[in-house]
């Protein structure tokens, strides 16, 4: 019977809270592993881990309707059924001269093309982004890049982690650490569904202690195991202590605190893994940290 390969996702409840710091961490302390960044909207881990791409997909998702002028027999039916006013005449010295869509307004729904009396409309398939399977030296590495205003993130992020499942199988990896994005939307349901354990970076203000509960209050709802730190935590000693209280009244694990120390930002200015950039008090807190984590999730 194979071993089941453990994912441990990384995500916080705002921007900003180091997670992709620790997660970047966590790369340069875990064996036997691949390394995943679901956070497709905003996409950052790759810059402290440095991948070689080995392969690069084109992702497609949505669709937009195109006419085809040679079929178009120009009768308007389109044109007044369409809710979203995507289609669009074109004039010549006063006479039409074709009728086109606007993939910016185009939400794909289709309708027009159900309605055309020719099949003059054709479903196209949205290029929507990028997906990547890289190399680094802290193992392999799943990762993708959607396009602006493109929707679709949470398909993307399925891609990226069914990829990192079928390396890590074939690699014989016993654990898949994500970069999780922020927030608690679809991409985040996304990032966390099915996974063994969820670790909530946050920081010691009102809106990180919010945001916190508002992810913690998710991951309860999918029954995930869930871990809670605070960064920079002695910026505020008393909502740091609130949150580790909030913890233990709802039976989530308060996996520890991290200092807050300029050296961090000297490591990211350097495109550093801070594990390696400095072997101060936050390496040995982070160190701390993940061998908590590594006990709690038996990996």
């Amino acid at each position: 019977m194979k071993e089941k390969i453990k994912q441990l996702v990384v995500i916080s409840g705002k921007g900003g809270t180091g997670k992709t710091v620790i997660t970047a961490a966590f790369a340069g302390l875990a064996e036997n592993k691949v390394m995943a960044d679901t956070d497709v909207d905003a996409a950052d881990l790759h810059i402290l881990l440095d991948p070689k791409i080995l392969k690069k997909q084109e992702f497609k998702a949505g669709r937009t309707a195109k006419i085809v002028q040679d079929k178009c027999i120009q009768c308007g039916k389109c044109l007044t059924a369409c809710r979203f006013e995507a289609i669009q005449v074109l004039k010549k010295g006063g006479q039409t001269e074709k009728i086109i869509i606007d993939p910016i307004s185009c939400e794909g729904c289709a309708f027009c093309g159900n309605i055309c009396p020719v099949q003059a409309i054709l479903m196209e398939d949205n290029m929507s982004g990028e997906w990547y399977i890289s190399d680094t030296k802290y193992g392999p590495f799943v990762h993708a890049k959607l396009g602006i205003a493109e929707e679709n993130s949470g398909k993307l992020v399925s891609v990226v982690r069914q990829n990192a499942k079928l390396i890590a199988e074939e690699k014989g990896c016993k654990l898949i650490i994500i970069d999780g994005p922020p927030g608690i939307g679809c991409p985040v349901i996304s990032s966390i569904s099915g996974v063994d354990g969820v670790l909530i970076v946050t920081e010691p203000t009102l809106s990180g202690k919010h945001d916190m509960i508002r992810v913690a209050e998710l991951t309860r709802h999918f029954k995930i195991k869930t871990f809670v730190i605070v960064n920079k935590y002695d910026l505020n000693q008393n909502v740091s202590d609130d949150i580790e209280a909030y913890c233990k009244a709802n039976e989530i694990i308060f996996s520890g605190k991290i200092s807050f120390d300029p050296i961090i930002t000297k490591a990211l200015i350097n495109r550093k893994n801070i594990i390696e950039y400095s072997d101060g008090i936050v390496t040995k807190q982070i160190k701390d940290i993940w061998g908590k984590l590594k006990e709690e999730m038996n990996l």
